[in-house]
């Protein structure tokens, strides 16, 4: 009777475990399972010609916007060079600067064409040749109310660069219509 008495519970207790796994394995989950889509990698659907025409002028506008800058020239009087002969509207016209004598001294005058015969002073950029000797220097012709440049015609022509206090011949270089891609709202009227 002692036997049966230990028999009887782990018996039940065998029933109520087989019973518990059975109706565990049987019953639907309220859990949903989720693909991992942050690991892989989006692909249009290739069979949708309106996505794929889409995405060939994407890729062609790409293609079309893509700038690199021309070649630096370094165009040169005596000590003075700029680095081009030829910009678009965005680029900067960078000025060197080199082995000034001591007794050298004036300005660098850069004009803009008001029309095919003449010019106005844009910008002027001291040198002395006693303080220093070379340098380096930069500007970009910009859009300002204030100045009275409203348009991109402001700047587009034949500029000449003058050496003001010295006897070193001028040098001239072409702002050309074009604008780098990307800067197109900088050169809009501002009048």
């Amino acid at each position: 009777m002692k036997n049966i008495n230990i028999v009887i519970p782990i018996v039940v207790g065998i029933i109520i475990v087989i019973v518990g796994i059975f109706v565990l394995t049987n019953q639907e989950s309220d859990i949903m399972e989720v693909e991992d889509a942050l690991n892989k990698e989006l692909r249009p659907d290739d069979e949708n010609p309106e996505i794929k025409d889409k995405l060939d002028k994407i890729e062609k506008t790409n293609l079309e916007n893509q700038y690199t800058n021309k070649p630096r020239e370094w165009i040169t009087s005596g000590p003075f060079q700029i680095d081009r002969s030829e910009y678009r509207l965005g680029e900067k016209i960078f000025v060197r600067v080199g082995e000034l004598g001591s007794d050298e001294k004036g300005q660098i005058a850069f004009y803009r064409p008001l029309n095919d015969t003449h010019h106005k002073v844009f910008i002027t950029i001291s040198f002395d040749g006693a303080e220093r000797n070379a340098f380096n220097q930069y500007f970009q012709p910009q859009l300002s109310k204030n100045n009275g440049y409203c348009t991109v015609d402001s700047f587009i022509g034949n500029w000449e660069v003058v050496f003001r206090g010295t006897n070193y011949p001028n040098l001239e270089f072409r702002i050309t219509e074009n604008i780098i891609p990307g800067d197109e709202d900088n050169y809009e009227s501002v009048c």
